[in-house]
């Protein structure tokens, strides 16, 4: 399998494995992710799922659903009332122990609200995001306030870290979140410790949030190139 046919075929995995009808699921943001999506929408098309109410992470996924006619609401909706059954969502890296590294797609606070929020987490991948020690080779998003970029830099490199603003791809300047934040990308030389660094991190003035992923461990869905897809409890 292609990195597109592993990312289907576990979105579809996970969908199949733990999604039932009258559930109130968080659906994450990615190219992994959603095909979370799509797949629920399908079984909702073909009558297989119903009662379905979604909260979407990211304006991508919104389009998405709004696509397949998944019905949305806010987490504070009194259909939802601030908890989820289920949330599945993608991640930028995994380690051995079920830790994440995840906000690549600038979605990071709304999916850590999500998965923090709901009773049961899952998270889908293929085999390339599988990782000994997070933060040293993909970045860690922090999202920042406009105002705060320059004495939180000065507060990540202080911690070791080298710090990147993130610059958008098709537009002039830096990346503006869907919160109207900035992203600081950082990456650090020697092996951190994720669960200090998740709290730390947020104690600096000016953080909104971080891309570190470990006060839940979920299970991973993994799909792998010759096929075969492994879930990691």
């Amino acid at each position: 399998m292609n990195q597109q046919e592993m990312k289907e075929l576990t979105g579809t995995g996970a969908v199949d494995a733990l999604v039932k009808s009258g559930m109130k699921l968080g659906l994450g943001t990615g190219s992994t992710a959603i095909h979370v999506t799509r797949r629920i929408g399908s079984l909702v098309a073909a009558g297989k799922l119903s009662g379905i109410r979604a909260f979407a992470t990211s304006f991508q996924t919104i389009l998405e659903c709004e696509k397949w006619g998944i019905p949305l609401y806010s987490l504070n909706a009194p259909e939802l009332g601030g908890k989820l059954d289920l949330c599945i969502d993608g991640a930028d890296e995994i380690d051995t122990e079920n830790r994440l590294v995840k906000g690549g797609g600038g979605a990071l606070l709304m999916e850590k609200i999500a998965a923090y929020a709901s009773a049961a987490y899952a998270v889908v991948a293929d085999e390339t995001k599988l990782v000994e020690h997070l933060g040293l080779a993909f970045p860690v998003p922090v999202e920042v306030i406009p105002e705060a970029r320059l004495p939180v830099r000065s507060e990540l490199e202080k911690l070791g870290a080298e710090v990147i603003l993130r610059e958008a791809v098709r537009k002039a300047g830096p990346v503006i979140t869907e919160h109207g934040n900035l992203l600081l990308d950082i990456r650090f030389k020697d092996k951190i410790d994720p669960v200090r660094l998740e709290a730390e991190l947020n104690h600096i003035p000016g953080v909104v949030e971080n891309g570190f992923f470990t006060r839940i461990r979920p299970t991973v869905f993994i799909g792998h190139a010759e096929g075969t897809l492994e879930i990691r409890r």
